[in-house]
Parts: structure tokens; sequence; C-alpha cells
């Protein structure tokens, strides 16, 4: 019996992940990578001064590096990356399920994501994240920064180890949140609430923050689906909030302050 068409295109997308390698470059993005068990090495590429820098990293991941004479160094990543004399070539990491990463502390916190595709953003984010205790930051798979060399020197050894799962739509992950028991608000200029009065009373809840890229903001999906619309506080009438620093106020905002 042929198989549907749906299931040939899933089965053909795993079979190109699996394939699919990334160039992390930069001392402290390629040093957490070497010292990240979970993280498939395949090349590593290095100067004689880089791997000096590198070598407890270098040993613990039993990688035989190409040491290359700096001269004639140039891996095969854009011109303009500051990679410092070493490129790592890796496998994606898989986090696994959304459901089983977003159970976690009394009050776990998640960041969700809505069409923010600019690395650098996603890397702040995810260094935010992991300094202020999230469980995830949740993407989609076609709207959302994938891994890249950019993310990851951005996220500066955060991507190694703080949850950065795509799914394939976010109105499902936020319905899929909100029947685990989070409180899911969405950041949006608009919000009749501040963050802190949506959260008064409920700092035992599990909460996700949905932030959306600047300028377009929140898809209408999003804004119906979420529990409420919430924003920052702010003070005077200045511009929005860079997205990543609106992620990490948003955070703040939520914990539980003892």
């Amino acid at each position: 019996m042929k198989k549907p068409k749906w299931v040939v295109e899933k089965e053909q997308g795993k079979k190109a992940d699996a394939r699919e390698t990334l160039w992390l470059f930069g001392l402290h993005a390629v040093r957490d990578a070497l010292m990240n068990p979970a993280r498939t090495k395949v090349t590593m590429m290095v100067t004689p001064n880089a791997l000096a820098k590198l070598e407890e990293a270098v040993a613990a991941s039993g990688i035989t590096p190409e040491v290359v004479d700096p001269r004639k160094f140039r891996p095969p990543i854009d011109a303009g990356s500051v990679h410092q004399g070493v490129v790592l070539e890796v496998k994606p990491l898989d986090w696994g399920r959304m459901e089983d990463v977003c159970i976690g502390d009394a009050a776990p916190r998640v960041i969700m994501l809505d069409r923010v595709t600019d690395p650098h953003n996603v890397g702040a984010i995810l260094r935010s994240a992991e300094v202020l205790g999230a469980s995830a930051v949740i993407g989609t798979r076609h709207h959302s920064a994938p891994e890249t060399g950019a993310l990851a020197k951005t996220a500066s050894g955060a991507l190694e180890r703080q949850p950065y799962l795509r799914i394939r739509n976010l109105a499902d992950g936020i319905i899929a949140l909100q029947k685990m028991g989070y409180l899911v608000l969405g950041l949006d200029g608009e919000g009749t609430q501040t963050i802190e009065e949506a959260v008064a009373g409920k700092r035992d809840r599990a909460v996700a923050l949905v932030l959306g890229a600047e300028g377009p903001g929140l898809r209408e999906k999003t804004r119906e689906t979420v529990d409420a619309l919430v924003r920052i506080d702010a003070g005077g009438g200045f511009g929005s909030l860079n997205v990543s620093n609106a992620a990490a106020i948003g955070l703040y905002a939520t914990k539980e302050h003892n």
C-alpha cells in the first residue's frame, strides 16, 4: 500500500534533519559545545593559538582537531564572523518533547517566540532564560531562528544548556501548555494589564510568556489563544523594548520573589 504524502514528507524531513549540521565558531561557543556530552561533534578546525586556549575542552571531547596555520585558516562560515581561530561542525541538539521539557520546578517559566527570526535576539533570549531559570525557549520550525553559529555565539554557551525547541504550530503549543496548567501571557503594548497585575496571587502557577518580533508583534491567532495580553509597565512615552530585553524583564517580573 502506498504511503500517504504527509507520511513520506515527514520521513524525508527526519532524514534531512539527521544529515543537517551547523558550524559553531568563537572560543566560548566552541568550548561549551565540546564540553557538552549531548552534542554530536563532527569536525573541528583550529589555529595553534586557539587550540592552546581550548586544550582541556578538546581533551574532554575526544575529538581530533585539524590544526591550521592562521594564514591559511579559511573555515566554511561567513567571512565577517568573528571566529577567534576556531570552528566546530556539530549536529543540532535534540531536546525532546515540549511536554517533557516544560515540567520542571514548582512554578516553571517558559518563553515562547512568535516569528522571532533574528539569531542575535534569540541568542540573547537564551542567555536571559538560562540566568533567570526558564525551563525552555520555544519557537516554531518555520518562522524562528534555527541553531546557527551566530545564534550560538550570541548565546555565549547558553545554547548548550538552555532547552531551545522549535515546534510545528505555536497556537497548538500554547493550548498544550494551558492544558498542563500554564498561565499563558502574550506581551503586547496594547495589553490592558501589566505582567505583575496578571500574575498577582498566581505566582505559584507555571507561566509562559509569548513574545512577537519587533514591529509586527503577536499574530492575531496568538493574541486570540493566550490567556491574557499584558504589557511591561514603562515610564515615559519612549519607544518599545528590544524583544530580548522584554523577555528578560518578563521572566524577572514573573519570578517568585522572597
